[in-house]
């Protein structure tokens, strides 16, 4: 059976259509035969989402938009078909979200529950609406709006007050004041310069300090050793007067006081010679005239040598009176 030349070109131009509707479906993610692990979400607003856009867990895509329908007359529920690259275990109490991207391309991004159970092929993955980045923008600037009225509501009931505390008398004070601030700040300025001059590493007092300082310690140095004798020193001698026995001396220094106490004590009653001669008026007298008798022998015989010894050959023997009493010069 021969075929015709328009039978080939309509199968062709057929076959054609085919491949052109196949591959436009597959490259939008689409496949005649619907296979592989799939998930469905219910939105009631899709937000511009489109068949192809990516679906995201953790930032990582997982899967694609594969289908988008509408199962009710007043589209308030719409079911999008979630397929997976691979079968993935995502828990049950996961959340699905559709993320608005004004400069790029919407995705439904896959929030991870805690839950040990599963999703598998087909079930329904539960949903939650997303704020757009405006709305987010919006939300998060709204406080700041309303703290931003706040704060310039109580600015300008800071500023009244001041203004009302301010008067020409406060105002005159408060003159007053930067005046005396200006002052302490010139005296500030003063001693700063004081300080800098006492700080100067060759003239500064505080530098002449430290130079003496440092000869101090110089000195120290060099002298080490010989402090440390005189500390070993010290230790020797504090070591033996430890080491005497002084509460033998101590004892024997107050048996000697004691005994010095009885004697004083018999002076002072008058008992044995020694107290008569101090206590006896009468010893004194005889004492004195002794002494006065002495007296009056020496000096005789210092004026009247010849009469004691006679040693001149051709002198005189010297028969004057002797003297009764000793001369002034001698009591003197």
């Amino acid at each position: 059976m021969k075929v015709s030349n328009e039978t080939k070109v309509g199968a062709l131009t057929i076959i054609a259509i085919t491949l052109i509707i196949l591959g436009f479906n597959f490259l939008r993610g689409k496949t005649i035969f619907k296979s592989g692990n799939f998930l469905y979400a219910k939105y009631t607003d899709t937000k511009g989402l489109i068949v192809s856009n990516p679906v995201f867990v953790n930032g990582f895509q997982v899967g694609t938009v594969f289908e988008i329908e509408n199962k009710s007359a007043d589209l308030s529920q719409i079911i999008v078909s979630i397929k997976l690259n691979e079968a993935y275990k995502i828990p049950n109490n996961s959340i699905a979200t559709i993320q608005d991207n004004p400069l790029g391309t919407n995705s439904i991004s896959i929030v991870l529950g805690d839950a040990k159970v599963f999703l598998k092929s087909e079930d329904t993955i539960k949903t939650a609406p997303a704020a757009s980045l405006l709305g987010d923008l919006m939300n998060t600037l709204s406080p700041l709006g309303e703290q931003t009225k706040q704060t310039i509501s109580e600015l300008q009931k800071v500023l009244t007050n001041i203004n009302k505390v301010l008067n020409d008398q406060n105002k005159a004070n408060f003159d007053l004041v930067l005046k005396n601030l200006t002052a302490t700040t010139e005296s500030l300025n003063k001693s700063m310069v004081s300080i800098e001059l006492m700080l100067q590493k060759q003239n500064g007092s505080i530098a002449q300090t430290a130079d003496n300082l440092n000869s101090i310690t110089k000195n120290l140095s060099d002298n080490n050793k010989k402090i440390n004798n005189i500390i070993s020193n010290l230790d020797t001698t504090t070591k033996q007067i430890k080491d005497a026995d002084l509460f033998k001396t101590i004892q024997t220094i107050q048996v000697a006081v004691n005994e010095l106490g009885i004697t004083l004590h018999k002076l002072n009653t008058g008992n044995g010679s020694a107290a008569k001669l101090l206590n006896d008026p009468a010893v004194y007298t005889q004492l004195q005239g002794t002494i006065n008798s002495v007296n009056t022998l020496i000096d005789d015989i210092k004026t009247h040598p010849k009469r004691y010894i006679n040693i001149s050959v051709f002198g005189k023997q010297d028969k004057s009176a002797p003297l009764t009493k000793p001369l002034s010069d001698t009591v003197n």
